[in-house]
């Protein structure tokens, strides 16, 4: 854990600040990674959830240096974290049943349906219907973890719901910034609620020593 947010400080240090911009290509990918190997190392029960997360993770890394790279390859970066998040979701469906309670679905499809409607007129006419895709699958996977969070109140699931939420907010301040509206430290904000998502999801990874687990 301390590695982990040491990592995700420098990333965030430098992607503030031109002059340590290497900071931000060294540290960003490293602190996903670092999540991905806590993960990795977790001896759990449940090793499809376990595999899932997993891959999410690594699509997730995978999205971090498309979203890095030169030039405009923001659409990889999206379908990279489109395909994570369809891991994630694929993980939570591990742990009960499709979307019921169903408030969690509409809380969530009224959050995704006001970002959208904000940032429509500022969407590039050819990102318009990637984003509705990644943003549906978006609000999908945090539903379906609250979901599961209401199916059995355990830790585990309780700390994937906090993921899920934390990825909607850092998605939709890095999407407000870069489409609509400046917004002061923005880089801070949505990499904190980034790296927290990442990290809730991978520790939602119940350990093999909680006997609970099948």
């Amino acid at each position: 854990m301390s590695a982990i947010a040491v990592s995700a400080a420098f990333a965030i240090v430098g992607a503030e600040s031109d002059g340590l911009r290497v900071l931000h290509y060294l540290f960003k990918p490293l602190t996903t990674l670092l999540v991905a190997a806590m993960v990795w190392r977790t001896a759990a029960n449940e090793h499809g959830y376990r595999r899932a997360v997993l891959a999410g993770l690594l699509l997730s890394l995978l999205g971090d240096v498309f979203l890095m790279l030169p030039g405009d390859w923001f659409a990889f970066g999206l379908g990279s974290f489109l395909l994570a998040h369809l891991c994630y979701l694929r993980a939570f469906r591990l742990r009960g049943e499709w979307f019921r309670p169903i408030w969690p679905v509409l809380a969530y499809g009224v959050i995704a349906a006001t970002v959208l409607a904000y940032l429509w007129p500022h969407l590039p006419a050819e990102l318009k219907i990637p984003v509705v895709v990644y943003v549906v699958a978006l609000a999908g996977m945090a539903a379906q973890a609250a979901c599961i969070w209401r199916q059995r109140p355990d830790g585990a699931a309780l700390l994937a719901t906090a993921g899920g939420a934390c990825f909607v907010l850092s998605d939709a301040l890095l999407a407000i910034d870069r489409f609509a509206m400046a917004i002061p430290l923005a880089s801070v904000w949505v990499l904190l609620g980034y790296w927290a998502a990442q990290w809730l999801i991978g520790a939602s990874v119940m350990p093999v020593t909680d006997t609970s687990r099948n």
